[in-house]
């Protein structure tokens, strides 16, 4: 995780919403991916859904955790939803 930065935005849905505090979120990351986005997210903003149980879309398009980021991406992580 040593790479260039770059600015993301960032979407969070139900459970993470809560835990981040907001909805939406513009970041400066050197993240290179998802997966290591979400780790830097979870030691700033103590997100405790496992990177396991989520899902990621990269610019409204569903997108593996090893992705590579890009300048100006929306992000958005998914938990899992329990509805009924």
């Amino acid at each position: 995780m040593a790479g260039p930065s770059r600015r993301v935005h960032l979407e969070f849905f139900a459970r993470l919403r809560e835990e981040a505090g907001c909805d939406r979120l513009e970041l400066e990351t050197v993240a290179a991916n998802p997966a290591e986005l979400y780790a830097e997210l979870g030691r700033q903003r103590g997100l405790t859904v496992p990177v396991r149980a989520l899902r990621v879309a990269i610019n409204a398009r569903y997108a593996a955790m090893d992705t590579p980021l890009q300048e100006g991406d929306t992000i958005a992580f998914i938990p899992p939803v329990a509805g009924g």
